[in-house]
């Protein structure tokens, strides 16, 4: 199996075979627990005006996302697990607009197979790799520091290192996640709770995969079980 670790956004058109478009904290841990609690799928974004133009098409759909780790205004969540852990999102059609996981998924343009990456779901991710024999796969960070190992590059580490039947110690990787620049700017400057980050923490809570589908319309995410 041929395993890349791609580093910046703007590399992301280089992946091909499957790839795993990664963002931890939060984007798509938080996509994990909406897609738990029953949502049909999730629409990405990337433009805040098309966000709301097209929650105002269709006053149905959920707003959810974030600006500089803030909710912007009008939206019904942010961008935190723990705001959408407890609600009911059954049959329900998610607008989710990001700061850097959006990105990803559209700038992931030339790979046969995307999914989204976040440790929640990654036991589900490495299952799916294994099960459907893929040999071919990219690991794209969506973070913004590109020189350090950044929670997304740990979470690439790890999928990387049990695909490749290496030992993992997830204490270890636990206490490196708490140390990233991210980690401190969710908590101390953009004022997210520590429950997001113990829900971001929370490994394989899920045995699922969230997938990108394309229709003539563009691209959106669904859940898909194993």
């Amino acid at each position: 199996m041929q395993i890349e670790i791609i580093r910046s956004l703007k590399d992301a058109g280089k992946a091909t075979g499957l790839a795993v478009v990664i963002d931890v904290f939060r984007a798509f841990t938080t996509e994990a627990y909406i897609f738990k609690n029953g949502a049909e799928k999730i629409i990405p974004i990337l433009d805040l005006d098309e966000a709301y133009r097209l929650k105002k098409e269709n006053p149905e759909y959920f707003l959810v996302g974030e600006r500089g780790g803030i909710k912007p205004k009008g939206f019904d969540f942010g961008n935190g697990p723990s705001e959408v852990v407890d609600v009911d999102f059954t049959g329900k059609t998610i607008i989710h607009t990001t700061s850097n996981g959006t990105k990803g998924l559209i700038n992931t343009s030339n790979a046969e197979i995307v999914l989204v990456g976040s440790f929640v779901i990654a036991g589900g991710i490495i299952k799916y790799i294994k099960n459907n024999n893929i040999q071919k796969v990219s690991l794209i960070s969506t973070s913004h520091d590109t020189e350090n190992d950044n929670e997304d590059i740990l979470l690439a580490y790890y999928i990387r290192d049990i695909l490749s039947d290496k030992k993992v110690d997830e204490a270890y990787i636990k206490s490196k996640l708490t140390a990233t620049t991210a980690h401190q700017f969710l908590l101390n400057e953009a004022g997210v709770p520590q429950a997001d980050i113990d829900l971001c923490l929370d490994f394989h809570r899920f045995d699922f995969i969230i997938k990108k589908v394309s229709d003539k319309e563009g691209f959106y995410l669904i859940k898909e079980s194993l």
